[in-house]
């Protein structure tokens, strides 16, 4: 990973996290969801990540959530969460 994107990586994981909690599910329950490990879903969203991940990873994070997955790359804000939802 090129050093002026690990911003941007740790960005996504953030939002990550905050939608993830807003769905009420643990790091584990996501990972089952998806196939991947707690382990992982943990690196991926971590504060201090230094973890690069593949789009096919971030869609899959975002089905798992049963969000569009354009959610990621916008500041965290309450009324999107609704707005990109795909489980409506």
């Amino acid at each position: 990973m090129q050093d002026n994107f690990l911003d941007k990586y740790r960005e996504i994981g953030r939002r990550i996290a905050f939608y993830r909690n807003k769905r009420g599910l643990s790091q584990e329950a996501l990972g089952e969801k998806i196939n991947y490990s707690k382990s992982y879903i943990s690196k991926i969203e971590a504060s201090n990540s230094d973890v690069a991940y593949s789009l096919d990873i971030l869609f899959a994070i975002a089905a798992g959530l049963q969000l569009d997955p354009v959610i990621f790359l916008l500041p965290i804000n309450e009324e999107d969460f609704d707005k990109y939802r795909t489980d409506k």
